[in-house]
């Protein structure tokens, strides 16, 4: 496994790797701070195939404990046992690359408060990935807009996970799987690991981890969402 992932995920769970098969439930105090965007997680985990790590606040160990050693039992109890019925829990497919596809670089690294930049590529922590292609909409000569962009969520120094969205009329052309791969290629320049997130049911999010170095070897994120809420990229 690489160093990087291993130093990222014990930083950000508490524990890592899961020291035992099956379910390892571990109190961090990172459960009660601002993640990259400000937010507090409360749950966070990762599962493998040999192994999961759950973490949560150190107050609710032993809650969470209590709720027994299978996972999906627990998911099922996690909301309620921590005050929060309407909260689901949730898996998402956890990736990561070091050694994304080569290609291109068709973006421009810009910082997150540059007029160019659309609103969702905004509240990431640090420069953000964008394709500018000739503007379709604007009769202004010269005018560009933004076909693509990926954000990098920079959760410490080893881990950055990136996200990409492909603006509608752009879809199609490939610009989520180059940008990707420029993207964690940078990461891994700057000495972080690079990951991918997206949800199960995303085709075409995991399409583009294929394409670009992220295999899927069968592990997931875990968390806690408000209602259906599901960790997912667009591609």
């Amino acid at each position: 496994m690489n160093d990087l992932l291993t130093r990222h995920l014990r930083d950000y769970l508490g524990v890592w790797p899961p020291p035992a098969p099956g379910l390892t439930v571990v109190g961090s105090e990172l459960r009660t701070t601002p993640s990259w965007d400000g937010s507090v997680r409360s749950v966070a985990g990762v599962e493998t195939t040999d192994g999961a790590v759950l973490s949560v606040t150190p107050d609710q160990v032993e809650a969470v404990q209590a709720l027994g050693t299978d996972l999906d039992d627990i998911g099922r109890q996690l909301g309620a046992a921590l005050g929060r019925p309407s909260w689901r829990f949730g898996r998402g497919i956890f990736r990561w690359s070091e050694s994304p596809t080569q290609g291109d670089d068709p973006g421009v690294w810009l910082p997150a408060d540059d007029p160019r930049v659309p609103e969702w590529l905004r509240p990431f922590n640090g420069d953000v990935l964008v394709a500018l292609v000739p503007s379709a909409n604007s009769e202004q000569p010269g005018a560009e807009e933004v076909a693509a962009g990926v954000g990098r969520k920079q959760h410490d120094a080893a881990g950055h996970e990136l996200a990409v969205v492909t603006e509608p009329g752009h879809r199609g052309q490939g610009w989520a799987r180059r940008l990707v791969t420029q993207a964690a290629r940078r990461v891994l320049a700057d000495g972080a690991i690079p990951i991918y997130l997206h949800a199960e049911d995303n085709l075409a999010s995991a399409r583009t981890a294929d394409a670009s170095g992220f295999p899927d070897l069968g592990w997931r994120m875990l968390g806690l969402f408000p209602g259906q809420e599901k960790a997912n990229n667009d591609g």
